[in-house]
């Protein structure tokens, strides 16, 4: 029976309003660098300082204006106000606008097909399947790993993946990326995702209610929800999206409208080198960027921001062969549990959604 602090729909609804409304290349590349190894890292992941990418000038002439499209209500792509608070973008000479948008992925998609918007983040199990629909849009880079969690009450007999057989789970949406990814991980660890495990879904600030009512024993998200849930309602963490291989994988992604990578390709490298360069600052300042961030989670505070980015996966990026590997994984694992059909060729599908800006 669970034993945490019982909760009204008005005190789960209080607690998290307003977390819900998420030359040009020196010789294109050095080649004595990683294809995934970016700036403020060392080849260990440790921070070393964040001064930009010196193999990138910066475009020449009048700064060029971009639109960039975001979820403002999402932790994960915090490097997109950090780039422009920190002047990433204009150290490449972008003039960039943001479009706060929340809506449906295939929205978003055509947004940036369309020329509505230049560039966007999101997260790669979001956007994976969408893609197939053959949208002139293009993977480019992985922003960072982690920021899923799978969390249970406190006293809770569910201790791994293998104790969820017939469990009930909930997700904010039975098509999302936690969904998918928390999938995945009961395949791998021999349950059956589909006949062994129930899914439900539900808004994001009633997931823990629905957990107290025994409506559901499991639940998942992403930050900043699940460490507002996991530290109110003392919440265990069974899961989450930085272990084994998916730890090297990217979570999130950033993606160029088609049309710009063929038109300006100048100009896709300069604005996907900012947005990398913002991340891999944020993964070694957490707390000035926890600060950058809270108009954007008034109801969350710096320092919990902060904590919640040394937490997740900013450490990892990648680009070139690296991240066409990391996208080839992600579809092998769509296959076993059925969102891409068996006779998907995976590597010829990442070679088809994704980009190297980089390579020589």
């Amino acid at each position: 029976m669970s034993t945490f602090s019982p909760i009204s729909r008005r005190t789960a609804l209080t607690s998290l309003t307003g977390l819900t409304v998420s030359a040009f290349v020196s010789g294109r590349r050095q080649s004595a660098r990683a294809a995934d190894e970016m700036p403020g890292m060392d080849a260990h992941g440790a921070c070393v300082g964040a001064e930009g990418n010196r193999d990138i000038a910066p475009l020449p002439g009048a700064p060029r204006k971009l639109t960039i499209a975001w979820n403002e209500t999402a932790l994960c792509v915090a490097a997109i106000p950090v780039a422009r608070e920190k002047g990433f973008f204009a150290r490449y000479n972008l003039d960039v606008d943001y479009v706060n948008f929340g809506g449906a992925t295939d929205q978003l998609l055509e947004a940036l097909s369309t020329g509505k918007a230049d560039a966007a983040p999101g997260m790669a199990l979001r956007w994976l399947k969408p893609l197939q629909q053959g949208f002139d849009v293009k993977l480019v880079g992985g922003l960072h790993a982690g920021c899923m969690y799978m969390l249970v009450p406190p006293g809770s007999a569910i201790r791994q993946l293998t104790d969820l057989r017939g469990k009930t789970v909930g997700v904010t949406d039975i098509g999302g990326p936690d969904r998918n990814f928390f999938g995945i991980r009961l395949k791998q660890a021999g349950v059956d995702p589909e006949t062994e495990v129930q899914w439900r879904q539900y808004p994001a600030d009633l997931l823990p209610l629905a957990l107290q009512r025994g409506d559901v024993q499991v639940i998942t998200d992403s930050d900043p929800f699940t460490y507002v849930q996991k530290r109110q309602f003392g919440l265990v963490e069974i899961d989450n999206n930085m272990k084994d291989a998916w730890a090297h994988a990217a979570c999130c992604v950033i993606g160029l409208r088609g049309s710009l990578i063929r038109n300006d390709p100048q100009v896709a490298v300069a604005v996907t080198r900012a947005i990398l360069d913002a991340g891999a600052w944020l993964a070694c300042n957490p707390d000035e960027a926890g600060r950058i961030f809270k108009p954007y989670a008034p109801k969350v505070s710096a320092e919990d921001l902060a904590q919640m980015i040394r937490i997740e996966g900013h450490h990892h990026q990648s680009v070139g062969p690296k991240f066409h590997d990391e996208i080839v994984q992600y579809a092998n694992a769509l296959k076993d549990i059925g969102v891409f059909r068996p006779s998907l060729d995976s590597a010829r599908y990442a070679n088809r959604v994704t980009q190297d800006l980089f390579s020589a």
